[in-house]
């Protein structure tokens, strides 16, 4: 069954398109807090948070000055370069309070024929308590070159990576009756919508793709799991880190790479 964007994505636009860039002006009139990201970066560099009317106006003030600017030096006009809005999901589930999302992988083995292989990850924590407020980015990003610029993360370096049985253990310990989730729901209903989430996305694009022998690449795929226990896609890397500054990730990174050699 084809999934449909608001299933799993969080409501984005792209401010390099007018079309885009003007639906999204228009519709966040209100208090709501949305992501802006570069498309085409990584470590979390450039991103900053819209948390109310003004942000988001000082922003729009900003992409008409730069574009007045091009047409007046007589610059080709490429709008926004490679930016993204998305709706930020204020109500994430959390881990002895923090926030975290899951980096899991999609192995582009072949496509002639297409092959693929998905590979758990690892969960990413923040040092810090969550807190839907702050303007602490360390407080709403995980990524671990993000983690390393908040003064905790010396002491707490090997907690901000949870094993992927660690974080299934923790599920069925905490969440489970509660919730009324399968039991290893991790392993189980999470770890095939990821697989789910990440087929479509292939199917989408694989007209894209060059369909020759030797074509080959591995994919991190950033999920996020809502207090309602539904899972969203963030976003598809296609240089994904694989740094082994911790004992979770020196386990799993060069297995991850091995695996797919």
């Amino acid at each position: 069954r084809l999934l449909k964007m608001e299933e799993f994505f969080p409501q984005t636009f792209r401010l390099d398109l007018k079309d885009e860039r003007n639906a999204f002006f228009e519709l966040c009139k209100e208090e709501q807090i949305w992501i802006c990201k570069p498309s085409c970066s990584n470590r979390g560099r450039g991103i900053f948070l819209l948390k109310n009317p003004a942000a988001v106006n000082t922003l729009q003030a900003k992409l008409h000055s730069t574009k007045e600017y091009l047409l007046r030096e007589k610059v080709p006009y490429k709008g926004s370069q490679a930016r993204i809005v998305q709706r930020y999901i204020q109500q994430p589930l959390l881990l002895e309070g923090k926030k975290f999302d899951v980096r899991s992988y999609l192995l582009v083995a072949c496509t002639a024929p297409y092959v693929l292989f998905f590979a758990q990850g690892y969960v990413r924590l923040t040092c810090v308590n969550y807190d839907a407020t702050s303007d602490d980015l360390t407080v709403h990003l995980t990524n671990q070159y993000m983690q390393k610029k908040n003064s905790l993360y010396g002491q707490l370096k090997d907690e901000t990576v949870w094993r992927m049985e660690h974080f299934n253990s923790y599920v069925n310990e905490k969440f489970r009756k509660s919730h009324g989730l399968p039991e290893d729901w991790v392993f189980t209903v999470f770890t095939k919508r990821m697989q789910q989430i990440m087929l479509q996305c292939f199917l989408a694009a694989k007209h894209k793709l060059d369909c020759k022998l030797g074509y080959f690449d591995l994919i991190g795929c950033d999920f996020l799991i809502d207090e309602n226990f539904k899972v969203w896609l963030l976003e598809m890397n296609a240089n994904p880190a694989l740094h082994t500054n911790c004992q979770v990730l020196r386990d799993i990174i060069p297995a991850v790479v091995y695996e797919s050699l």
